[in-house]
């Protein structure tokens, strides 16, 4: 069930929304696309709500979707892109117009007499967008577009289409699952969780300074920590966790039950009892417990009395001697933690 009392796209923005499986992202979508109607409330493009069904389909007409899969017709792909404009009621000449510089822009120039049938996914998925993008829609839908396309491939895709959509200044609602193409083409990000709006901001501030502890996880603060304000002094709040203190920039009330987030890769790691000059002001010693590899990282699960993860490079790995048993110093800065408070607890 969706519950989202108002969500709005601002011209020319790209709004990434992400969330688990099953938070209604895609409902999301396509309640905001009119492919389908919501059981309350209006949709409104550009401020009128289409109430028929033909102004339905007259709204559908100024908007574009592009799925995980891409829908094509067939035929060669500048015939499948001129199709699309057909069906929109674009004239022929018009749409001549229009097919070849978007397959240009989507680096596919080359494949407009190909049959779409011979197209690899990632070429798939270019016409699919040039389709889309020839349409000069009001509104862009883009519903897990990169899903199932190889790593290289999707790289290679979101280098292009992030600027090609700024160029533009094509509204774009992007919905996916993926954190890093969030981050790499959302203007503002949009948290769904259990069909409801957990958070709505800039990528610095859902990132770094997540809403709760849930929001915390699916942005990938690995680290939350619970704890009991000790002390607010001077800006800073000590926190005790467990039988430790860890020092955080913000506002809470002592007594005060809260959260403390640190990305992973906002954890340092040194020689066990390293003590050289540093602006952090936590320092915890602990042991490592496992190091998993992740492409050009290294996870580091340290325990330092509670559970603390790190990311680390390969050198940085090989340099300090990292491996299970092996005893480190933990360190990250108070800006570095993030205080989530617990409204309700005390």
């Amino acid at each position: 069930m969706l519950d989202v009392p108002a969500l709005s796209l601002e011209a020319g923005e790209i709004l990434a929304v992400i969330g688990p499986n099953g938070a209604g992202k895609s409902t999301l979508l396509r309640v905001s696309a009119l492919l389908e109607p919501p059981t309350r409330g209006t949709v409104a493009l550009k401020g009128r709500v289409p109430g028929s069904p033909g102004e339905r389909l007259l709204a559908r007409r100024r908007m574009a979707a592009v799925f995980s899969t891409p829908s094509l017709a067939r035929g060669s792909v500048a015939g499948s892109v001129r199709l699309a404009l057909t069906f929109r009621g674009v004239r022929p000449r018009e749409a001549d117009r229009r097919v070849r510089p978007w397959l240009e822009r989507l680096g596919i120039g080359e494949l407009s007499a190909r049959p779409v049938a011979t197209l690899s996914g990632g070429e798939a998925q270019r016409a699919s967008l040039a389709r889309a993008l020839a349409a000069e829609p009001d509104v862009l839908f883009l519903d897990e577009p990169f899903a199932t396309l190889d790593p290289p491939t999707r790289d290679r895709l979101l280098d292009d289409l992030g600027p090609l959509l700024r160029a533009s200044g094509t509204t774009t609602m992007l919905v996916t699952h993926a954190r890093s193409e969030a981050l790499r083409l959302g203007d503002r990000i949009a948290v769904l969780l259990d069909g409801r709006l957990a958070q709505l901001g800039l990528p610095q501030t859902v990132f770094g300074a997540p809403a709760n502890e849930a929001v915390a996880r699916l942005v990938g603060m690995e680290n939350v920590l619970a704890g009991t304000v000790a002390e607010t002094r001077d800006g800073l709040v000590r926190i005790a966790v467990s039988a430790l203190t860890v020092t955080v920039v913000g506002e809470a009330a002592p007594g005060e039950r809260v959260l403390v987030g640190v990305r992973p890769e906002d954890v340092l790691l040194e020689p066990a009892g390293g003590g050289g000059p540093s602006s952090a002001q936590n320092r915890f010693e602990g042991r490592v417990v496992a190091v998993t590899p992740l492409g050009p990282l290294q996870r580091i699960a340290l325990d330092c009395g509670w559970a603390l993860n790190a990311l680390v490079t390969r050198p940085a790995v090989t340099a300090l001697g990292l491996a299970p048993g092996q005893a480190v110093t933990a360190t990250f800065k108070a800006t570095a933690a993030h205080l989530i408070r617990r409204v309700g607890l005390t």
